[in-house]
């Protein structure tokens, strides 16, 4: 089902430094060093990866660049939390400062998240009318600016943000023009349904982090009896097709509709110490989602 203009699904497959722990919340977890993330990314057979978040590749452009280059890793994109919703706040600027360092390294996609203003993603405020006009007047901005340098825009509905649900993304459907990165785990368990999304707007999906997850503990973080941190600590997050989100449904629809951007694999992690001291091997779910993945591209092109 591949198009002629587009590389294969299976050439389309990246990483994120979270599937190894590596997360911007203060006490998240044990946080592996970057030699070690970059070098099993590329053991497991992983071209391509996104920055992960702010102080785990070097702060100037050029270094993040090499890093990932001396690796034998592509850059991919950003993960950046911006306060969007504050009227006496300007994003545009940390925004333009990931916009750089992604140029440099030939990445395609600035991923936006419309953070609360506070670390950890355990609460969040809601909107007033006024503020939403605000939010989506800034993703119109981010938008243009991230153009403007030759890259993509996307809005990551995620947990513990001002846009986790369903029905947040559709208003940011609505109200801005900006595409959206569908990360298939946090759209579930923030009440959305990460299947219809793909069915229904694949033209407006730019970015994909394929997550699976067990529902059962999403239903906890959905109805306020564990916390969000709590349940990716108890294994809410699993390798891909051995949770409850359908993945070959969602990839099907995208690919069905001309997707040609990257699969990035995520499966958030909380690591209590080092693999080699725990036991815990991060690389084994990786291969696992990867061999998910490779099995749903090679359906998908003999038709089945």
């Amino acid at each position: 089902m591949s198009a002629p203009d587009r590389p294969p699904l299976t050439e389309r497959i990246a990483g994120a430094p979270i599937s190894w722990g590596v997360c911007e919340v203060p006490g998240w977890g044990h946080q592996l060093d970057v030699d070690t993330v970059l070098g099993q990314m590329r053991d497991v057979g992983i071209v391509a990866t996104e920055f992960g978040p702010d102080g785990f590749l070097p702060d100037a452009p050029g270094d993040k660049a090499a890093t990932l280059s001396e690796a034998g890793l592509r850059a991919v994109g950003q993960f950046v939390p911006a306060v969007l919703h504050d009227p006496d706040h300007d994003p545009i600027p940390e925004v333009e400062k990931a916009i750089e360092a992604l140029v440099v390294a030939g990445a395609t996609t600035v991923v936006v998240a419309a953070a609360t203003g506070v670390d950890g993603y355990d609460d969040r405020p809601l909107l007033t009318d006024a503020q939403w006009e605000t939010l989506l007047e800034n993703l119109d901005l981010v938008t243009a600016s991230a153009e403007a340098h030759g890259l993509a825009a996307t809005l990551h509905p995620h947990v513990g943000t001002i846009v986790e649900s369903g029905v947040e993304t559709e208003r940011v459907l609505a109200g801005s023009r900006i595409s959206l990165c569908l990360d298939t785990g946090h759209l579930l368990i923030g009440g959305g349904d990460p299947v219809e999304l793909a069915r229904l707007h694949p033209e407006r999906i730019a970015h994909v982090h394929l997550k699976d997850v067990r529902l059962d503990l999403a239903k906890g973080v959905q109805e306020g009896r564990q916390t969000y941190t709590d349940a990716v600590a108890d294994g809410m997050y699993v390798p891909l097709g051995e949770g409850d989100v359908d993945i070959a449904a969602i990839v099907r629809s995208l690919e069905d509709a001309g997707y040609a951007g990257w699969y990035v694999l995520e499966q958030d992690t909380v690591l209590t110490g080092p693999p080699s001291q725990t036991g815990v091997d991060p690389t084994a779910d990786v291969r696992t989602s990867i061999a998910h993945i490779r099995a749903i591209a090679q359906r998908l092109e003999s038709g089945t």
